[in-house]
């Protein structure tokens, strides 16, 4: 077996006390925040509320055309967007539209698309030079 050494750890194991009794308290406060991203991580789900950053309303059928989907896989996306908070829809008449829940989602997804489009993932693996 051959002792590697890693760029990305430490050398030695040593903490802060004070920042840790700092930060540690506060660190359950994202308790179920990670529902959020599962149900983002989704492609088909992240692009739907892609697309309702970009129209404020989606009827179903639309959501299915865009996405290449049926309406049933298109409804079942939506379905669990709702159940997660992350979107809300209103029925007019035969019509189902949905919409993102609040601001927040909409700024997430405009966000990390944002990040993604600035981020090297080569450059996050190296230390800068």
């Amino acid at each position: 077996m051959t002792n590697i050494k890693r760029k990305d750890t430490c050398d030695t194991f040593c903490y802060d006390e004070e920042l840790v009794e700092r930060v540690q308290p506060q660190i359950e406060e994202v308790n179920g925040v990670e529902l959020i991203f599962k149900a983002l991580s989704d492609a088909t789900r992240l692009k739907i509320a892609y697309a309702m950053t970009l129209e404020n309303e989606l009827c179903v059928c639309d959501v299915a055309n865009i996405t290449g989907s049926t309406t049933a896989t298109a409804s079942h996306h939506l379905r669990l967007l709702r159940n997660m908070g992350l979107a809300k829809y209103r029925k007019e008449g035969k019509l189902v539209f949905y919409s993102l829940a609040d601001d927040y989602i909409h700024q997430m997804v405009t966000i990390a698309l944002a990040h993604s489009k600035q981020t090297d993932p080569q450059e996050a693996r190296e230390p800068s030079k």
